[in-house]
């Protein structure tokens, strides 16, 4: 009895272990391939999303210690779209990570992301690694998809930090600019440079770590701790603290209108931020769709409602 008595609290102690250093990330990968012929054996876009899924959930992203119902909930649908030939693809990738909101079960949008600039070469059951201090891996191609995953992973990382302290997911954010210094490099990679485009994952980590734009942890921490967070107790302190993170985008989008940041704040928040403001005094509902539709302009015809 008493050997029994000492497997189970040895058994108890272990969940616990396992329960406080699980990963960081509840990751959903999933793999579209239905545009790629029929000549290529389809088995390899399903080992490859078994190999995503694993890739992104067991390898740990931070010293810090989580507990399971404290990961956080993620997204990765990545649609491949051609065969470039010699086992190399070119896809798109949809990236949605969210956050629970204090006292509900409602979970905000965190990040929803669309990159349109993936290529990458994958064989069956090949190693898939990435290693922070030499992101080129021995092959561009093969090392591709996984510093983008991984730069994906720190953005979200980053994100989730800085709306629960300001300036916390900053160690994150520094990361994924790492990445991007020292992409994989090739003539069909594109996404890691500057001449790339204007909204990709250089201009992202750039701008997210640019001092020019600190206030982008300001807006965060407003909108989360003190806005969404404080709704189940306090409505009114609440709305102002979303109001407070709008006011703090505002001083973006006066340096620059065009800033990655803006795009990355709003994307998917339109009907969350209607639904914030919808019953308020005829002023805040006036000042928060003035702003919005400001801010927001994709948006702008759906901020018409706040009256």
């Amino acid at each position: 009895m008493l050997k029994k008595n000492l497997l189970l609290i040895l058994l108890a102690v272990l969940l616990v272990s396992v329960s406080l250093h699980a990963q960081e990330l509840n990751a959903r990968v999933q793999v579209n391939a239905q545009r790629i012929s029929s000549e290529i054996n389809k088995n390899v876009f399903t080992t490859l999303q078994t190999t995503l899924n694993n890739f992104l959930n067991s390898r740990r992203w931070t010293n810090d210690s989580y507990q399971r119902n404290e990961r956080i909930k993620c997204i990765f649908n990545l649609s491949v779209d051609k065969h470039l030939g010699d086992n190399i693809f070119a896809a798109r990738l949809t990236i949605q990570a969210s956050r629970p909101v204090y006292g509900s079960t409602y979970d905000s949008p965190l990040l929803s992301f669309i990159d349109n600039d993936i290529v990458f070469k994958y064989q069956e059951f090949q190693p898939f690694e990435f290693n922070e201090n030499r992101v080129q891996g021995a092959e561009p191609m093969n090392a591709n998809l996984p510093a983008i995953l991984a730069y994906y992973a720190n953005i979200i990382l980053g994100l989730d930090y800085s709306s629960f302290q300001k300036k916390a997911g900053a160690t994150y954010f520094q990361k994924a600019l790492t990445i991007v210094n020292n992409a994989p490099e090739s003539r069909d990679i594109k996404g890691w440079k500057s001449t790339d485009g204007l909204r990709n994952r250089y201009w992202l980590a750039e701008n997210i770590n640019s001092v020019q734009y600190t206030v982008f942890y300001d807006a965060l921490y407003s909108y989360y701790r003190t806005g969404l967070d404080l709704f189940s107790q306090n409505e009114e302190a609440a709305k102002v603290g979303v109001m407070t993170c709008l006011n703090f985008l505002a001083t973006i989008s006066e340096k620059a209108p065009n800033s990655i940041l803006l795009t990355l704040f709003f994307q998917g928040k339109s009907n969350e931020l209607m639904k914030v403001f919808l019953k308020s005094t005829d002023d805040l509902k006036g000042r928060a769709r003035e702003q919005l539709q400001k801010l927001d302009i994709t948006n702008a015809s759906v901020y018409k409602e706040l009256r």
